[in-house]
């Protein structure tokens, strides 16, 4: 960061001794107006030091998230500034705005603090090793060139890809060469959207209501309130005017019943509460 000089800038920034009349007329006046011509005039800053810290740092964090807290920063310096300490309100500014910056990236980053600084002498190793060797270098050469093992390169790598996050709003290039959001190429967790599985659950219900047909006139109430309606034991139990763990010895009972009933398919009564 240039120093502020007593005469006027080329660029047309004011100077430190511009900076605190205005700092001066903000602290005897209290006026908003002159605090956020402050922010107004400093946020140059800001937006310097986050430019430079997302170029330098891996891609975890949102710009906007960085600059929120550089910007908050700034409005704290302004209040706590103190001249008398020596230094100028653009330079305290940028202690402060500097510092919160690094703390929101350290708060973001999953990864420890020695698993990045292993990154870091990683990526110095890589690229000494790539210039000797004309070629990317084995695990091996960077574990040896790191006093480590093949093994713990491969496993600090593993480490440093689990802490890495990206947003699923950006988009990337299929297979076939279409871009599309990243959450699409997510693999669905759904079962529900599992053809052979809805197929499944569907075998299993008309199954299971034959079977449920056949039971006693309770059981029967249970099994259409638990696996049809599906609802909970408390409600069945407030439904039939019994206890919950009524409810619940019914259900085990009919249970038993049923898979009596379905025999070597009694693994349907699985599928369909699943």
């Amino acid at each position: 960061m240039s120093s502020l000089t007593a005469r006027q800038r080329p660029d047309g920034r004011p100077t430190a001794e511009q900076l605190l009349g205005r700092w001066e007329r903000y602290r005897a006046t209290g006026s908003r107006a002159e605090r956020d011509e402050l922010v107004f005039v400093l946020t140059p800053l800001v937006r310097h030091i986050v430019t430079r810290k997302i170029r330098q740092l891996p891609a975890y964090c949102e710009l906007d998230d960085l600059a929120a807290a550089g910007y908050e920063a700034l409005v704290v310096s302004i209040e706590r500034y103190d001249p008398a300490k020596g230094a100028t309100l653009e330079q305290f500014a940028w202690t402060r705005i500097h510092g919160a910056v690094l703390d929101e990236l350290r708060r973001r980053d999953w990864a420890p603090r020695s698993l990045r600084r292993w990154e870091r002498d990683a990526e110095k190793a890589r690229r000494e090793l790539r210039g000797r060797l004309a070629r990317e270098p084995t695990d091996a050469e960077m574990g040896a060139h790191l006093e480590s093992s093949a093994d713990e390169v491969r496993g600090r790598r593993d480490q440093l890809a689990l802490a890495e996050v990206e947003s699923l709003a950006t988009t990337v290039a299929g297979s076939d060469g279409v871009v599309v959001d990243r959450a699409e190429t997510i693999a669905a967790r759904d079962r529900s959207l599992d053809p052979e599985h809805a197929a499944a659950v569907r075998e299993a219900r008309d199954r299971v209501a034959a079977a449920v047909a056949a039971l006693p006139t309770r059981e029967r109430e249970v099994a259409l309130l638990l696996y049809v309606e599906e609802r909970r034991l408390r409600e069945i139990g407030e439904m039939l005017g019994v206890s919950e763990s009524r409810v619940c010895q019914i259900a085990g009972t009919l249970r038993k019943r049923l898979r009596v009933a379905l025999g070597a398919d009694a693994d349907l009564l699985g599928a369909l509460v699943d």
